[in-house]
């Protein structure tokens, strides 16, 4: 395996991670166009990736964890931009939906194989449901997250024809402390 000249063994340890991974998560999406995700066998993408099983298997737990991954590592996109997140309601769902109309092709892919519920977990995982906190916190974060995880799901259901500046614009715009 050759790498932009170089072969795969002359990398270190964490470069070829870090290639095997990429390379995966790219068999992964390929193939993901073909058929649904309970069809995709770590054989064929081994194959198709040039990976072996065994750096699949120290990786991932399932094919399912390639398309979390690679969305938690998409979804930084907005989600690193620390002002996004403290801005209210109205702002983070514009960033998030321009995120998702960026990136059209992969979302609707990720519809179309039934795999939505994993935005779910990112959603959750980036605003942090506040469970244990006081309750105002507790109920403002769930209502934050649910919130625009049910606006993401009928969106992508509704085949993403809704504007995403329409769909802002029915969103209250929560208190910047319940965001954050």
């Amino acid at each position: 395996m050759r790498q932009n000249g170089r072969s795969v063994s002359s990398m270190s340890n964490e470069e070829r991670s870090t290639w095997a991974k990429e390379h995966m998560t790219k068999a992964c999406i390929e193939l993901l166009m073909e058929k649904p995700i309970e069809k995709i066998t770590v054989s064929e993408l081994c194959e198709r990736s040039g990976a072996g099983r065994a750096t699949f298997y120290r990786n991932y737990k399932d094919m399912t964890d390639i398309v979390r991954k690679y969305l938690i590592r998409l979804n930084h996109e907005w989600t690193e931009a620390p002002l996004v997140l403290q801005s209210g309601m109205r702002n983070l769902a514009d960033a998030i939906f321009s995120h998702f109309e960026r990136h059209r092709k992969f979302y609707e892919l990720l519809n179309k194989r039934g795999l939505v519920y994993l935005m779910k977990d990112v959603i959750t995982d980036t605003f942090g449901l506040k469970t244990d906190g006081p309750m105002i916190e507790a109920y403002s974060s769930a209502y934050v997250i649910y919130i625009l995880y049910g606006f993401i799901e009928v969106w992508f259901q509704r085949g993403m024809k809704d504007p995403a500046t329409e769909l802002c614009a029915l969103l209250p715009d929560a208190p910047k402390d319940s965001v954050s």
